[in-house]
């Protein structure tokens, strides 16, 4: 007997593209944050899969391919009516498949209108700068969607876990006060909102994964070797801090989910499960900007009929 999971997964195959768009957001609504005044990590389970099980898995990435499906079409008239822009970011402990999810959500995208940055330990040129410098220089251009793997939240992840990472940043020593994290977060938020008002639409993505998954995962990749060089001692010493980064992810998520640029926080000990979750609130996010293929002016549609003559005439 099929699951329930499993006829909700077969019944979305039977909807149109408008009402997958729909089921997609009232999906995704269950793990959006827009307003974190309440919230609590504890209350969102790494593990919760709907019922997903290894038999439904692939029914599960066909799913996913009809929302990657309805995302390259969404992107195709984003791209072409070229006034919004899309900035989706990913953050995640080690191994919870960030670049995974990134891969095969977007994976119906046109390149030319996507462009991905991922942020790793900051040059020397980026530690001369304000903590926003780097990341500023790669938001998307009006019509295309920029994801960012990792971003200016590690600003208030690492360096706050690591908080010797400052030292680096060349502060001025007054500056570093015990508020320092509460400004960075203001600063994030203020930061986000002018983004908003600029036309720039920022979704955000934690990963939630389970400290046994990771362990799991960890296991996998040095015991695979075509995936051992994945893996890195700082790997095994970021996993010591575990409950530090849990109770900073905690703070920045109450302290910046707004309406205009919520968290959603996925589960993320089932990929397959986690993917189309993360699908499902791109769509929903292009979806409420109302697209539309730009309209062509009188005179122009006069002109496209004039070489449509001339062309049936050759």
């Amino acid at each position: 007997m099929k699951s329930n999971v499993s006829e909700r997964l077969s019944d979305i195959h039977e909807l149109s593209r408008k009402e997958l768009i729909q089921r997609a957001k009232e999906f995704s609504k269950q793990f959006r944050i827009q307003d974190g005044k309440d919230f609590r990590l504890k209350d969102f389970n790494p593990a919760e899969d709907a019922g997903l099980g290894p038999e439904d898995k692939p029914l599960a990435k066909k799913t996913l391919q009809l929302g990657v499906d309805a995302l390259a079409t969404l992107q195709e008239v984003l791209y072409a009516q070229d006034k919004w822009a899309v900035l989706l970011i990913f953050q995640a402990m080690d191994a919870a498949g960030k670049d995974g999810a990134i891969k095969h959500v977007m994976s119906g995208v046109n390149p030319q209108g996507c462009q991905v940055t991922s942020f790793k330990a900051p040059s020397s040129e980026e530690l001369d700068h304000d903590f926003l410098w780097r990341c500023m220089k790669h938001l998307p251009e009006r019509g295309r969607i920029g994801i960012f793997n990792r971003s200016y939240y590690e600003e208030v992840l690492a360096v706050r876990v690591h908080e010797q990472l400052l030292n680096n940043q060349k502060l001025p020593r007054e500056l570093v006060t015990k508020d320092i994290w509460d400004d960075r977060l203001k600063d994030i938020r203020n930061f986000e909102a002018y983004l908003s008002r600029n036309g720039i639409v920022v979704c955000k993505f934690f990963l939630n994964v389970s400290a046994d998954e990771q362990k799991k995962r960890f296991l996998d990749r040095i015991d695979d070797p075509d995936k051992q060089w994945k893996f890195s001692a700082s790997d095994a010493r970021e996993r010591k801090c575990w409950g530090d980064y849990m109770k900073a992810y905690e703070d920045l998520i109450r302290k910046t989910s707004t309406k205009d640029s919520p968290w959603y926080v996925v589960p993320a000990d089932n990929k397959a499960f986690s993917r189309v979750v993360v699908a499902s609130a791109i769509i929903q996010t292009m979806d409420s900007l109302g697209l539309e293929y730009p309209k062509v002016s009188a005179a122009k549609l006069e002109e496209l009929n004039k070489i449509k003559k001339d062309l049936l005439s050759e």
